[in-house]
């Protein structure tokens, strides 16, 4: 009877860990993936705003201007 109930226990324990250690990940997941998407989406901008500075022409520097 003893053994039972320990099996019981036991068994009932594990179901509940596994099912909220899986939302847990779950939602780890979730904000791994959110994250990610943020960040290169925030990279994929910066890269348009340097590669059109790089494009567009140079006013600083003139013909026959001496540095020094």
């Amino acid at each position: 009877m003893i053994r039972r109930r320990l099996l019981w226990f036991t068994l009932g324990f594990s179901v509940t860990a596994v099912s909220i250690s899986q939302f847990i990940y779950k939602d780890l997941w979730i904000d791994r993936y959110a994250l990610k998407s943020d960040v290169k989406q925030k990279f994929d901008a910066l890269e348009a705003r340097v590669s059109n500075l790089e494009s567009l022409p140079s006013d600083n520097t003139k013909p026959g201007q001496i540095e020094g």
